[in-house]
């Protein structure tokens, strides 16, 4: 009976840690070969930088010939203000759906849920069509008011189902003692929901950092080139230069992985919350 126990942890561990180990290779290995010469990455990929294969050549040309830095600004300023748009927006319908019953309410949580089951790329022709006669094309704000779009559905689901579990007495308490309707959102919904806002913020900003199809389609100039966009000179159609294409992606991989640190607390406890409940 011990033994059986014992296996039961041990075998979800390896699991757990075998799936780890499969999703963070490949980051692994964009990492290693972008610091590597391309004679080293060709001849061992899967090989450590050493004294022989060391080599900052592709981040010297990602530098030298490309507006990295134009790009990665466009990337944080689009994937900063539509998650703010997203939080902001999503915790407040999320709040009028879970504490105020008026007519269609019901239909209306709904009708957003299914914006969560249908790809957004399904109405690429319609947004395009929509951004043009905005005359937003290429500029940043059409792909803020996109991906606000794109993340709302999700946002509203997983915030309104969080704040139906706060509990009744303390909103009543609040209003007996005169605190604002707004006083209650702000002061004690958002700071009750921080977990789930965490883990709406890591779902929502992962998409956005690495969406290609939309800056493609509605902002592909060169002053508002994303960084997964600006990656793509890199790429041709006989040649590529891997050196460049790997230190662009390291770079881009750097934002993520400090906000995914920051958010990661709050992200597992979000997670853990939604288990239980």
């Amino acid at each position: 009976m011990k033994i059986s126990k014992r296996i039961g942890p041990l075998g979800v561990h390896a699991i757990l840690l075998t799936y780890t180990a499969i999703a963070l290779f490949p980051i692994l290995l964009v990492v290693m070969n972008s610091f590597k010469s391309k004679k080293g990455i060709f001849r061992d990929p899967l090989a450590f930088p050493d004294a022989t294969t060391f080599d900052l050549i592709g981040f010297e040309k990602v530098i030298a010939r490309s507006s990295f830095d134009v790009y990665f600004s466009n990337s944080i300023s689009v994937t900063v203000i539509s998650l703010v748009l997203v939080l902001l927006l999503g915790a407040m319908a999320a709040w009028a759906l879970a504490e105020y019953d008026f007519p269609g309410s019901d239909l209306m949580a709904l009708y957003l849920a299914i914006g969560i089951m249908i790809p957004i790329r399904l109405g690429s022709v319609s947004l395009l069509k929509m951004i043009v006669a905005m005359d937003l094309v290429n500029t940043l704000t059409a792909l803020i008011l996109v991906y606000t779009a794109q993340g709302l559905p999700l946002a509203i689901f997983i915030l309104r189902e969080f704040m139906a579990q706060i509990p009744n007495d303390l909103k009543e308490a609040a209003r007996c003692d005169g605190v604002s309707e707004y006083r209650i959102f702000w002061s004690i919904i958002l700071p009750l929901v921080r977990p789930a806002l965490a883990t709406v913020a890591v779902f929502t900003m992962i998409p956005i950092w690495n969406d290609l199809w939309f800056p493609l389609i509605l902002a592909p100039g060169e002053e508002t080139a994303t960084v997964t966009l600006g990656i793509q000179q890199f790429i041709g159609q006989y040649v590529t230069d891997w050196n460049a294409v790997l230190a662009s992606l390291t770079l881009a991989i750097v934002p993520i992985l400090i906000l995914y640190v920051i958010f990661s607390r709050q992200l597992i406890r979000g997670l853990t919350s939604g288990a239980v409940k």
